[in-house]
């Protein structure tokens, strides 16, 4: 199992990684910590034909943002390593301002397993 901790100026952003037989798990925690969102991406070829990409399932709880982040790890590290992604996991922080989305979406970017 690996873990990141990203401290972000308002929070930290914990990603945790276990590889189960040749799939992935991610939990994603931070702020208010809670289960928000689960995405299960699979592995395929890409629609341009070059390299691999992904399909994605999504399971939100009502009124969660969560699938941003969570889609957009269990996507990249699918397509990374050509294996099923389960990324669950929730990130709330109350009134979270545009500069600090904007500061969390720069992290994300960054964020490589």
């Amino acid at each position: 199992m690996a873990e990141k901790t990203i401290r972000l100026s308002f929070a930290d952003l914990k990603i945790r990684l276990e590889q189960v037989g040749e799939d992935y798990l991610l939990l994603v925690t931070g702020g208010r910590e809670h289960l928000g969102c689960t995405v299960l991406a699979e592995p395929r070829p890409s629609l341009t034909g070059v390299g691999t990409s992904c399909t994605s399932s999504v399971l939100n709880a009502s009124g969660h943002k969560d699938e941003l982040i969570c889609r957009l790890l269990a996507e990249r590290l699918s397509a990374q390593r050509e294996a099923r992604v389960v990324c669950t996991g929730g990130f709330h922080i109350d009134d979270i301002s545009p500069a600090q989305l904007k500061e969390l979406d720069e992290a994300l970017e960054k964020i490589s397993f």
